[in-house]
């Protein structure tokens, strides 16, 4: 079987090198865009599952205001009887204050035929009042089932909204009308816009009815079939504002449930990451398309840095290729230089005598001799006469014939040689006559000299027997230059060896010290998550002690893992603060109810330490993100408690030329002056003889540099150390708003609840403290009492509403107070074994909420019941 030629045999190594080349890019573009568009995926699905809190949030903010508007008892006496006895302005006066308090778009009273007898926007010309509203699920589903749920476009306002209803009944328990709220949802919509994602929320039809892209609203996501389309019509859901349904294509699954999806929509990117999320309580599904072109950007950069490292490593084989037929050329020069000097050698011998023995025939009279040999050479006797020389010899010097003669003194060459400069400097009778005396002595010499034009001459000279002197003159140049250039390479080579050690060295060692780094950070956060999970397991372990040891331990082991619950949420802050997934929204607010309400959430705290914490309040209105910013000053006072064991804590403000720096002082360890960078380091704590804080992992000033950097709010540490501290960050002043949105601020829900007498009392010391902060912060004067009968002190003042539980004895007693004074409202705590409870305490006039306690409920029951007292 024949070879290959070596053509060919190269050209088949090119084929398969290039045909590697393009799968391995291919293989590694691959692998990057599944793998980006895994992360987009598992991103898309974070930011899915934050979006359906924040809307489950603002619906369950008014869920439980049809149950209390439907117990009010003016209400329900109006659908008892006939329309034209009642007092209609005063119900829509009613509705309007209710409205006006819970900030909900309408509030509508409907009677058991599905007519509207009174609204809160009455006095509008998009009133609902006189409408009949039977043909509406809303209503069709309350008075079926009591309550019923809605999303449609209003029939008098044309309006959008989510609809939320429940049922009046009667004495005798019959359904007699229904309460309808309606909430404006379009708070989401610029919440949604914020972000550069597509967010969309479809109904059970799939019809998309609200999202951050208008292209989107109304239109089905699936082609709609007649059932659906009968039902839609019949309940005028969305009017006449239909679209036609979008084209969607499925291209492939991706990690955490999404899919790639092919969009032909105007307005949206062709290929889109799409993470969808049920709703369940509303059966809506909540949509988030994200651009995958970052995807497709990866790949293109990964296939680029694939070709530039198979482009490095070709230059690297070719380079090291280099190198080893370097070395071998070096190698085999040196032996070739072995070789010649050795050949040379012994051909310079060889030559020696032969020249010697040329010489001899040349003054014997056969100067032909000296044709034959190849370098210059020169004879002269005893009397430093030229006896003979070759042509080669009057080549090298240019001799004229005048001076080519035999018998001619040889000191008449060398003077020649002198005028043209070829004896080189210094004095030129001492250069003739040193040369004269080297004949004279008869001794054997070599010498190279180099001519002015640039000639390298090897001379040789060797005495004859009997006298005289015979000299050879040959040109090495080209020899000594092909030796000055192999002396360069190996040099050059040597030079890049060392230059690439170094590099690779210098690269070994940056990837020792990163994952030495990560090393060290996973192992902190590993340490500092599994203190208070094994706290947790061993208060657990001591639950199979003494009943009165165990409601203390639970309490113990609750605090365990709030203290866990607190680590993870601040490394996932940390993280979403790294990877640049917050945008903040910035925006004006005035800044002394904001710290008002951080200084009354620590005030406790500081009190269960035995500190004390001050509150400097302010009128400044200032420019930033309300919700990082209260949480780099919660983190702010969280370290100053944890490092403060007695004295006090500040909380204030302090203006700086024309900004505000919010400021916190304390009384605590300090910090010493070549730790102040460290402590804003992950996982970094100061080593101090203060005893930990379990639910402490080092984490708070590490979050408040990253939000300060990202809000641009300059930050000031100063301290001293067994003194003190002061931790600051400073943001933008901003002129107050006009006067009147200032009252429209004022007008929250809050305010009706600041400055009203609350009376507390329920048996457990611990949630009793915490429903007392609760109210403390919305502004109530709360007085605490442990047992009903305590609060029950003859001639003691009517609380504006009380909050009782744990005990249900004495509530007696407290509805016997409301028959004797003023009638107080009362708001009961259930807990899940005392649901039963539930319908008798409603038929006695007292409002239940059950635990564990929302306060979004809470705030929400009491300020309707303010609102009717």
């Amino acid at each position: 079987m024949p070879r290959p030629s070596p053509k060919a045999l190269k050209i088949s190594l090119l084929a398969v090198l290039i045909a590697v080349v393009a799968i391995s890019t291919w293989a590694a573009a691959w692998y990057t865009e599944q793998r980006s568009l895994a992360q987009l995926s598992g991103q898309a699905l974070t930011q899915l599952q934050i979006r359906a809190l924040a809307l489950q949030r603002l619906v369950d903010r008014y869920r439980v205001l049809p149950t209390v508007l439907a117990l009010d008892p003016e209400l329900r006496n109006a659908l008892a009887v006939p329309v034209s006895s009642l007092d209609i302005p005063a119900l829509n006066r009613k509705l309007t204050r209710a409205n006006g308090a819970t900030h909900v778009s309408t509030l509508t009273l409907i009677d058991r035929h599905g007519v509207a007898i009174a609204a809160s926007n009455w006095n509008t010309s998009s009133s609902n009042v006189g409408l009949d509203y039977a043909f509406r699920p809303y209503f069709q589903q309350a008075m079926q089932h009591d309550r019923g749920t809605f999303y449609g476009i209003g029939i008098s306002t044309n309006l959008p909204g989510y609809f939320i209803s429940e049922a009046l009944h009667d004495e005798q328990g019959q359904r007699i009308g229904v309460i309808v709220i309606k909430i404006p949802l379009d708070t989401l919509e610029k919440e949604w816009g914020s972000n550069g994602d597509t967010v969309l929320l479809s109904d059970t039809n799939e019809v998309v009815f609200l999202g951050n892209q208008p292209a989107w609203i109304y239109r089905p996501l699936t082609p709609l079939g007649p059932s659906a389309e009968s039902t839609l019509a019949r309940t005028r859901q969305y009017g006449n504002s239909l679209l036609p349904p979008a084209s969607l294509r499925i291209l492939s699954a991706l990690a955490a449930g999404g899919q790639l999806v092919h969009v032909a929509q105007p307005g949206t990117p062709h290929d889109v990451v799409w993470q969808s999320m049920t709703l369940p309580a509303q059966q809506w599904t909540l949509h988030l398309l994200r651009d995958a072109r970052p995807a497709l950007i990866a790949a293109y950069r990964t296939a680029i840095l694939t070709l530039c490292i198979w482009l490095l490593a070709t230059l690297l084989a070719l380079f090291l290729r280099q190198r080893w037929r370097a070395a071998q050329l070096l190698k085999r020069s040196r032996r070739d230089l072995e070789r010649l000097i050795s050949h040379y050698a012994s051909a310079l011998r060889s030559e020696e005598d032969s020249l010697v023995h040329a010489a001899l025939q040349a003054m014997a009279g056969h100067p032909e001799v000296l044709e034959r040999l190849p370098q210059g050479v020169s004879v002269i006797d005893s009397q430093l006469r030229l006896v003979a020389w070759n042509a080669r010899y009057a080549e090298l010097f240019g001799y004229p014939d005048s001076l080519l003669q035999a018998g001619h003194p040889v000191e008449e060459l060398f003077r020649y040689n002198a005028r043209h400069g070829l004896l080189g400097p210094g004095d030129v009778e001492d250069a003739i006559q040193r040369r004269l005396n080297y004949l004279r002595r008869g001794s054997p010499h070599m010498v190279e000299r180099e001519r002015p034009d640039g000639v390298l001459l090897e001379i040789r000279g060797r005495p004859l027997p009997g006298g005289g002197f015979v000299t050879s003159y040959a040109d090495i140049s080209l020899y000594k230059e092909a030796a000055r250039e192999l002396r360069t390479l190996t040099s050059t080579l040597e030079e890049r060896i060392e230059k690439s050690t170094q590099d690779l060295r210098a690269a070994k060692a940056e990837a020792e010290r990163a994952n030495r780094n990560k090393t060290r950070y996973v192992a902190a956060a590993v340490h500092d998550l599994l203190q208070p999970l094994n706290a947790a397991r061993l208060f657990a372990g001591s639950l199979q002690q003494s009943d009165a040891a165990k409601a203390g331990v639970a309490e113990r082991i609750e605090r365990s893992l709030q203290a866990l619950d607190s680590q993870l949420t601040s490394m996932l802050d940390l993280a979403r603060l790294d990877a640049g997934a917050i945008t903040p929204d910035i925006g004006a607010f005035a800044l002394g109810p904001l710290l008002q309400e951080i200084a009354g959430q620590f005030r406790s705290m500081a009190q269960a330490k035995g500190l004390q914490l001050s509150f400097v309040d302010t009128s400044t209105w200032v420019r930033s993100n309300r919700a990082l910013l209260q949480r780099a000053v919660q983190n702010f006072l969280s370290n100053a408690l944890h490092y403060t064991t007695q004295g006090r804590i500040l909380l204030g403000c302090r203006r700086v030329g024309a900004a505000i720096r919010i400021e916190v002082w304390d009384t605590g360890i300090g910090i010493p002056e070549d730790r102040h960078e460290i402590i804003f380091q992950e996982f970094r704590r100061l080593d101090t003889a203060v005893e930990a804080d379990e639910r402490s992992a080092g984490l708070g000033l590490a979050i408040v540099k990253r939000i300060a950097h990202l809000l641009d709010h300059p930050l000031l540490v100063r301290s001293w150390p067994g003194r003190g501290s002061v931790f600051g960050i400073t943001l933008e002043r901003t002129p107050p708003p006009a006067p009147s949105t200032q009252v429209e601020a004022d007008g929250s829900s809050d305010s009706l609840l600041k400055s009203r007498t609350i009376w507390l009392i329920h048996e457990n010391n611990h949630l009793r403290q915490k429903v007392a902060a609760l109210l403390q912060g919305w502004g109530c004067e709360v007085l605490e009492w442990a047992k009903a009968d305590e609060a029950l002190i003859p001639g003691s003042a009517v609380p504006d509403l009380m909050v009782v539980g744990g005990q249900w004895e004495p509530i007696l007693a407290l509805l016997k107070l409301r028959q004797e004074r003023r009638k107080p409202p009362i708001v009961a705590l259930l807990g899940k074994d005392e649901a039963g409870l539930a319908d008798v305490l409603r038929q006695a006039g007292v409002h239940t909420t059950k635990l564990p306690l929302s306060p979004a409920r809470l705030r929400a029951m009491m300020t309707q019941l303010l609102l009717g007292t």
